[in-house]
């Protein structure tokens, strides 16, 4: 894969019709959007429709997590959406609902391990007794055996999920991505674009750092350069 096969742009946008203008400002420079929450019940499906009958990748970042009926049907509706990636939480019940649903497609389906956004203390405080470590390495373990396309992590996990999942071409996606300089917001646990492949990841998910930049487009292609130094050292890909 390219640079830019790896780099998902999150459209973290409060309005479609600014969304839509992200995609439009950033160009050939993109081809994989991720549509979460925040887009996704103001028409952000509809968008993501769009954007993949227009040939971008969509990473749909919904984070199922139902019983197992719900998420077969939702999984189901999804994969006939086009989209090339979709989370859940990595709960082994709601994985394997979601693999059997998705057979027969070319839907990724991603476990989402930790959030980012939460370190030890947040997950003592929601009754965890794993470190975050701890608990991707168990969640991650149980994503392979449930026959998963990848992992949804930190890139401080990277190195670790990848001795896990081993030469079993799961995706190892990471958000939390801040370039050097850039503020980690309400991100606990970051890493750069360069580390972060050199750890194992095999996608990074960027959205504030582009979408936020003054010119969106040249910190996207300032973030591929650098991911390109980290993937072939000596060659400009």
């Amino acid at each position: 894969m390219s640079a830019r096969d790896r780099l998902i742009v999150g459209l973290d946008i409060p309005t479609i019709a600014e969304a839509e203008a992200m995609v439009a400002t950033l160009g050939d420079s993109v081809s994989f959007y991720k549509i979460g929450h925040q887009l996704a019940f103001i028409g952000g499906l509809e968008l993501a429709r769009d954007l993949a009958k227009d040939g971008k990748k969509v990473f749909l970042d919904m984070k199922l997590l139902d019983i197992d009926n719900t998420v077969a049907k939702g999984v189901e509706a999804i994969a006939g959406m086009g989209m090339t990636m979709l989370t859940l939480h990595a709960y082994p019940k709601a994985m394997r609902a979601a693999v059997e649903a998705a057979k027969g497609s070319n839907l990724c389906l991603l476990g989402v391990t930790v959030l980012t956004s939460m370190d030890a203390a947040d997950l003592t405080e929601a009754g965890y007794a794993h470190s975050p470590e701890e608990l991707v390495r168990i969640r991650a373990t149980q994503a392979r055996e449930a026959g998963m396309g990848g992992i949804v992590c930190s890139a401080e996990e990277s190195s670790v999920v990848r001795d896990i999942l081993g030469d079993s071409g799961m995706a190892i996606v990471t958000p939390g991505i801040r370039p050097k300089g850039t503020d980690a917001g309400d991100q606990k646990r970051v890493v750069t674009p360069y580390d972060a492949l050199k750890a194992g990841s095999t996608h990074l998910v960027v959205a504030r750092p582009i979408v936020k930049a003054a010119e969106p487009k040249q910190a996207a292609d300032a973030i591929l350069e650098e991911m390109r130094q980290a993937l072939w050292p000596a060659n400009d890909a």
